[in-house]
């Protein structure tokens, strides 16, 4: 019993980090340019998670996020993002989301 409290709560737990991501990527402009499974602007959330699966680049993928850049996913260029816009632990949050696919 006491362990399916615990899975339970940590489901909880889980299905709100996710939501706060979510919110943290829609507060920050993030949607404007890109979506979950299809090419906006910029790629999709699942294209990324597939270029960059198996790998651990949260922190570099946190500082293209903060300086911007283009080439990865062709020519149009991401513009930076500062802290004034999304704070490094939504930030965080949102990519480990955006890697889980």
């Amino acid at each position: 019993m006491r362990t399916l409290l615990i899975a339970a709560a940590l489901a909880v737990g889980a299905t709100g980090a996710m939501a706060n991501a979510d919110e943290a990527l829609n507060k920050a402009g993030c949607m404007a340019c890109h979506a979950k499974d299809k090419k906006l602007v910029g790629p999709s959330f699942k294209d990324i998670a597939a270029k960059y699966k198996g790998q651990d680049v949260v922190a570099r993928l946190m500082d293209k996020v903060r300086k911007g850049g283009a080439g990865s996913f062709g020519p149009i260029p991401m513009s930076p993002n500062g802290p004034d816009k999304i704070n490094d632990a939504d930030l965080r949050a949102a990519v480990e989301q955006i890697l889980k696919g």
